[in-house]
């Protein structure tokens, strides 16, 4: 009874790059056994053309080709001697560590606040005193308060938004202790509205607070008109 013996992948020589697969390895192997360099550098580009088409996401890059035949080389273990339009990588160069990007640091005294508001708190602080100001203030208050509920679901009291708010400012922006923020249940609805629409609806509610003080008569004289209409 003959053996039979199977060829399993474990007992293959290692892959440099197992993405390619076997397959493109032997085309590899086969070049570098070619002793002709002019038909070597042929068939170089051949499987350049081949690599190319297994990585369609490498062309969007600026060195995409220069990429391919490190690829090429790196198979060949440095030793494919082709005409390339690019020289063969050293091993130096393949064994090195890319450079650490630095990550900006800043120092944040209430971190879950965000960077965000402090420079919206630098800001404002340096405004002229005036109504844009205090409205302004207002409005960073109330981000606080939305920014303090990412964290914290329960409701916080708006003296200690206040609080933070002097803090970070230096004791340049400051609220009446009795001031009352934005409900937490409004917060909540509305915490994907940016600093922008919060100005907005903030001189909205200014406006129309006035002018419903103002013209609260003429107002009930038309609903008076409505209703005998029917």
């Amino acid at each position: 009874m003959s053996t039979v013996h199977y060829d399993y992948n474990t007992q293959r020589p290692q892959l440099p790059i197992p993405e390619y697969g076997r397959h493109v390895q032997r085309m590899v192997d086969h070049c570098m056994e070619l002793e002709d360099r002019e038909q070597r550098t042929r068939t170089a580009k051949a499987i350049i053309q081949v690599i190319g088409r297994l990585n369609p996401q490498l062309r969007n890059s600026d060195n995409f080709e220069r990429t391919l035949w490190d690829h090429l080389y790196i198979m060949s273990n440095l030793k494919l001697d082709v005409d390339s339009p690019y020289p063969m990588p050293t091993p130096e160069e393949l064994v090195s560590k890319p450079k650490s990007v630095p990550y900006p640091q800043s120092n944040i005294k209430f971190g879950h606040y965000g960077k965000m508001v402090q420079r919206m708190i630098d800001q404002c602080a340096a405004m002229e005193e005036g109504a844009d100001r205090n409205l302004y203030t207002m409005v960073i208050a109330n981000q606080m308060k939305k920014q303090f509920l990412v964290w914290n679901r329960d409701t916080v009291p708006d003296p200690v938004i206040l609080k933070d708010l002097s803090d970070m400012s230096k004791g340049q922006l400051k609220l009446n202790g009795e001031t009352q923020l934005a409900a937490t249940a409004d917060l909540i609805r509305t915490q994907q509205t940016g600093p922008r629409n919060e100005v907005e609806t903030t001189r909205k509610r200014h406006n129309n607070s006035g002018n419903n003080n103002h013209s609260g008569g003429s107002g009930k004289k038309r609903n008076r008109s409505r209703k005998k209409r029917y």
